[in-house]
């Protein structure tokens, strides 16, 4: 482990969340600078069998939204368990769960009751629906909210919907996670006042998507059809030996292509000058540029586009990711040595802080690997430790 340097060194989070939404937001935490003491029940989160791993409960996607965290294993339905929780909470600035709000307030971990334990406390509620609308109650995941959010129509059609080939709801809404803790902190600094913050996942991605995607209904009437027809435009071609995006943007940067590649005709055949009546000819531009792109391989096309300043770039395929050129050059992929599971491989913290560096200090945890250390932090004594674990509050490794 190195010493946190990052912009919220200092900072105490509590996590009590699962999965992917709320663990990949408290890691962003952690990553740059904060202290996360991640609460898991006994059994650990779900998250940690989820996917390939080399020993049961550290699969790989776990430790890469769960690294820059201490985990305490903690039975809040236990007496004991809920009592070394609220002994925690005066000593942190953020506590983050996804817990449904209704079931950790059955617990006695509501806003109100936090809130009276530390006034200063940051409570962020990591939700799947705002809790002032109807479906409040209901459990959420990623598939649920591109489907109620139109991200699944988006990315398919109104009559076939289909869903995203990544989790990407949860981790946008980690992000968002991340940015709403990290205003409220801010805020706290110049006022001195803790609050609630809430972050539901469908309304999150459902105004995400809405930007550019309600197209003609971003007007009252709608003028036009909902959708952004240019990515439906947009398609990746095939050269000789492989596939590129080609992107020309302006006029100009059309017609230098068309004339470039020898096909200067294009230029009025398209209109490529006037961008409503390139608009309007895109698939038939697409599918002469398709026709032109099998005449040069993906390196040539590369090296053309690059000389005429023509936004580009070759498909880099996922097991070839961390060698992709510009990606290997800034060392965003790094290979970390994990004390019991071997070398891994993870993207460094993408944000760069020139006085605060923000930076991985420790592996992702095992299930209670730092009960002890916590819970001495928080002044009980190694018999008190021992006694918390004999009666199943409190779980460590075995």
């Amino acid at each position: 482990m190195t010493e946190a340097s990052g912009p919220l060194e200092g900072v105490r989070v509590l996590d009590l969340t699962t999965i992917l939404f709320g663990p990949y937001g408290a890691q962003t935490l952690g990553d740059w600078g904060a202290d996360i003491i991640k609460v898991e029940s006994l059994s650990g989160d779900g998250w940690r069998y989820s996917g390939q791993f080399r020993h049961r409960g550290m699969s790989g996607q776990f430790m890469a939204a769960n690294r820059n965290k201490r985990s305490l294993a903690l039975d809040l339905k236990h007496a004991d368990g809920k009592a070394v929780l609220r002994r925690l909470i005066p000593t942190v600035d953020v506590l983050v769960s996804n817990v449904r709000p209704a079931a950790l307030a059955r617990l006695g971990f509501s806003y109100e009751d936090c809130h009276a334990l530390n006034p200063r406390l940051i409570y962020a509620a990591a939700t799947g629906f705002g809790q002032d609308g109807p479906w409040a109650a209901r459990p959420a995941f990623d598939e649920i909210v591109q489907a109620a959010s139109g991200f699944a129509s988006a990315m398919g059609t109104g009559d076939e919907p289909a869903f995203v080939p990544s989790l990407v709801g949860d981790k946008l809404c980690g992000l968002s996670l991340t940015a709403a803790v990290t205003a409220a902190l801010f805020r706290r600094e110049r006022t001195g006042q803790g609050q609630m913050v809430e972050v539901p996942m469908l309304e999150t991605v459902a105004a995400f998507n809405s930007i550019e995607m309600l197209g003609g209904h971003a007007f009252v009437p709608p003028i036009g059809p909902a959708g952004y027809k240019r990515m439906k435009e947009r398609r990746p071609v095939r050269t000789k030996d492989g596939w590129i995006t080609m992107l020309p943007y302006s006029g100009d940067n059309w017609c230098t292509f068309f004339e470039t590649v020898g096909h200067p005709e294009c230029i009025e055949a398209f209109a490529v000058r006037d961008p409503v009546a390139r608009a309007e000819n895109i698939d038939r531009i697409y599918d002469r540029m398709s026709e032109i792109a099998l005449s040069r391989t993906t390196a040539e096309w590369e090296e053309l586009l690059l000389r005429i300043d023509v936004p580009h770039a070759a498909f880099a395929k996922l097991t070839e990711i961390a060698e992709q050129p510009h990606l290997d050059a800034v060392g965003l992929f790094v290979d970390l040595d994990h004390p019991t599971e071997g070398r891994l491989r993870q993207a460094r913290p993408s944000a760069r802080f020139s006085e605060s560096p923000a930076g991985i200090r420790r592996m992702a945890p095992r299930l209670g690997e730092h009960s002890r250390e916590v819970l001495r932090e928080a002044g009980y004594s190694d018999a008190d430790i021992a006694a918390l674990i004999e009666r199943k509050a409190v779980g460590v490794p075995s």
